[in-house]
């Protein structure tokens, strides 16, 4: 076709209906893949917030839940089983009962220091369920020993230096010193104090002790070390609890028939503060101290080592 004076070309496109189909099948192939992949996604977030949330929930009841303890019938057969020992040594059945008792009170986690590796040990482990038990024992051979048959228990070795014949000497100069380097509440890391022991791990001050039992070192000689020293370091570890918690600890001390168990129990311990005792155990309950108290008991007199026991 020719108008004016130039050429004009005019093309003819025609649409296959083939291929008008085939780009509708693309888009309905397109569009039923985007919503797939949109409906996974929205179900993988759900499950995934629902998953998150059921475990939070969860964990915060488990860690609000109080930690399980030994049911009674296994503390009485551990009880039971350990009083039928034909070993001289070991504690009767009333006396580990007493015990018992005040750990199954003790609020978990429960730490519990003992003095001295005693037939009893692994009891008093088995007893302090999910709590903390520490152990120190004079003998640094049979400590060693002990540990690695037991990897369980946790014991340290100590070096006493006192002699058990010198008894009423040493507490009479703790009495003189108790203004200063024998002060009942102190940290006995950096003490001086002729009975304090000094050379323990820091986190045997550092812990507050909720329970201490004074089963050692050796007491039944002139020669071997005696108790004064353990005692004493017991008596400073209650009062010195941090603040926070509870403020008391339940102090025993067996063999409390003995002369300087008895005297080292009332000048430290405090007769105000015994709460049970028999021939050969004692029970006081310690009242955390201010850190400016110059007095173990309240109302004594500074001087009253020379008093029988």
């Amino acid at each position: 076709m020719k108008s004016g004076g130039g050429n004009t070309n005019t093309k003819l496109i025609l649409v296959h209906p083939y291929i008008q189909k085939q780009t509708s099948t693309n888009r309905l192939w397109l569009l039923a893949f985007i919503s797939f992949f949109t409906i996974s996604f929205l179900l993988t977030l759900l499950y995934t917030t629902d998953t998150i949330i059921s475990t939070k929930t969860t964990s915060t009841v488990a860690s609000s839940s109080p930690i399980s303890q030994l049911p009674t019938t296994t503390i009485n057969a551990l009880l039971h089983y350990a009083s039928r020992s034909n070993d001289s040594y070991h504690m009767s059945h009333g006396e580990m009962k007493s015990i018992s008792d005040v750990l199954r009170r003790c609020p978990p986690p429960c730490n519990l220091l003992v003095f001295g590796l005693t037939h009893e040990t692994l009891l008093w482990k088995s007893l302090n369920h999910n709590g903390r038990t520490v152990y120190i024992e004079e003998n640094r051979y049979y400590a060693a020993y002990f540990e690695e048959i037991h990897p369980e228990i946790e014991v340290f070795d100590v070096q006493y230096t006192t002699k058990a014949r010198e008894a009423r000497e040493l507490v009479s100069a703790v009495k003189d010193a108790v203004e200063n380097e024998c002060r009942p509440v102190q940290n006995l890391l950096f003490s001086d104090c002729k009975l304090g022991l000094n050379d323990l791990p820091n986190h045997v001050y550092d812990l507050d002790w909720d329970v201490i039992l004074v089963d050692g070192p050796r007491g039944d000689g002139g020669d071997v070390p005696g108790r004064m020293a353990s005692i004493f370091t017991a008596a400073v570890l209650a009062r010195s609890k941090k603040a926070g918690g509870s403020h008391k600890t339940h102090v025993f001390v067996h063999d409390y028939y003995r002369e300087i168990e008895r005297l080292c129990g009332d000048e430290f311990l405090c007769r105000e503060n015994l709460v049970e005792s028999n021939d050969m155990l004692a029970h006081y309950v310690l009242e955390r101290m201010d850190k400016n108290s110059t007095r173990f008991c309240r109302g004594r007199k500074k001087r009253s080592v020379s008093s029988s026991s």
